[in-house]
């Protein structure tokens, strides 16, 4: 990248290590975004690209409940 970008830009569908974040800050390198996999998704989320939110609501029977009855 050197001499040839002023920034650079690297995603990821997991997660960095933290030496990947700390190289990607390395004082005199260029500097690096990273973007990991929950960022990536929340991104998409809040400017709803490709992504529907759909809230499901989960009933669950308490059987011992019942049997008290």
């Amino acid at each position: 990248m050197i001499g040839r970008a002023d920034k650079g830009l690297i995603f990821t569908t997991g997660t960095f290590s933290r030496d990947a974040v700390k190289e990607a800050q390395r004082e005199g390198a260029p500097p690096i975004d990273l973007i990991d996999g929950y960022q990536f998704a929340d991104t998409l989320r809040n400017l709803e690209l490709g992504i529907e939110v759909q809230k499901v609501e989960k009933v669950e029977i308490i059987n011992k409940w019942f049997d008290n009855i």
